[in-house]
């Protein structure tokens, strides 16, 4: 058992719904866990029935089983590093039905299995770990630090691998930090065109104080295409109350997220 799987036990997982409820997912207790970003993310991705969609990062299968759960015509590919995440993934494509949808992988994105061929997918979906390595103090839970901080990968690295694999004119969908808005850009830039920097806004605060800024950006961008970039008018997230507005409660029962 290696250092990443070490504390990912049966005792240690949880199941969760997704999508009002439609998909199941089990996840470790104190490792990362999925939630709202991965439904966002899934959202976000313009695939339709027949085309192809590769999840680095997969985790658990979060992103992919929702993205399955509103297209089930689509195939998507997950490829995730940690071992116990892809077991448990597979686990999730199980429990949801969706052996036919969604495939889970275990690899390393810097060295790929030869099965995921460049140029050969319509989308790439992704949510890279936030953190830059030496920049912060790593999570003291293995899993967790390898899914919140880069490793030998950086984000220019992942943007890298995406544009390989993606077909002349696909798309490249990612939901990051905002304060890393620049190195996506500058990754992007001269490769893509029609790039869509969509803000998540947190809303307002419970004393009805003025909007918080964006801490999470959707980012889209179409590879070999010439067309300028755009920014979006963004999601709000939340009510003064705190609950969810009534775009974002859409959204998070399953609908498409327009950007």
């Amino acid at each position: 058992m290696s250092e990443l799987d070490a504390d990912i036990t049966e005792a240690n997982i949880t199941e969760d719904r997704l999508l009002d409820g439609r998909v199941i997912l089990r996840q470790p207790r104190d490792g990362f866990r999925a939630g709202i970003d991965s439904v966002l993310l899934a959202a976000a991705v313009p695939a339709i029935d027949g085309v192809m969609v590769l999840e680095p990062g997969a985790g658990v299968g979060a992103a992919a089983l929702c993205l399955a759960a509103r297209v089930p015509g689509c195939r998507i590919a997950g490829l995730e590093l940690q071992p116990e995440l892809v077991r448990l993934g597979r686990e999730n494509i199980q429990l949801n039905g969706a052996e036919t949808v969604v495939q889970m992988t275990e690899g390393d994105l810097t060295q790929p299995p030869a099965h995921l061929t460049p140029g050969s997918f319509d989308h790439v979906m992704m949510n890279p770990p936030f953190l830059a390595a030496g920049r912060v103090h790593a999570p003291t839970d293995p899993s967790r630090a390898a899914s919140h901080v880069e490793g030998a990968a950086g984000l220019a690295d992942w943007l890298d691998f995406a544009l390989k694999m993606l077909r002349p004119k696909g798309s490249v969908t990612l939901i990051h930090r905002a304060d890393r808005l620049d190195e996506a850009l500058a990754a992007l830039t001269g490769v893509t065109g029609e790039i869509v920097v969509f803000p998540l806004w947190p809303g307002h605060g419970s004393s009805g104080q003025a909007g918080k800024p964006a801490k999470r950006v959707i980012i889209r961008a179409r590879k070999d295409i010439r067309a300028p970039t755009r920014l979006a008018p963004g999601l709000v997230l939340h009510q003064v109350d705190g609950s969810y507005t009534t775009e974002a409660d859409a959204i998070l029962r399953g609908a498409r997220l327009e950007i």
